[in-house]
């Protein structure tokens, strides 16, 4: 047989990573909440954080200025 392995990735958020999994739950709560008292401005930068978090990306200083898009 000549045909070569495909590649292999981890999915993007991994069941066995409770830290990464609390840290999601925490962006999207605080988002609810802040969506509930009027803060739509804030809101939108915790809802940044946690899409980025479930795409599989990690927290840096260089990832936060690209989370709040500065």
């Amino acid at each position: 047989m000549n045909q070569r392995r495909g590649n292999w990735k981890p999915a993007a958020m991994q069941d066995n990573d409770p830290v990464g999994m609390k840290l999601v739950s925490f962006f999207k709560e605080a988002k609810l909440h802040l969506q509930m008292q009027g803060h739509e401005d804030a809101a939108f930068y915790f809802e940044q954080c946690e899409d980025w978090l479930r795409e599989g990306k990690s927290l840096t200083k260089e990832s936060t200025i690209k989370i709040l898009g500065l």
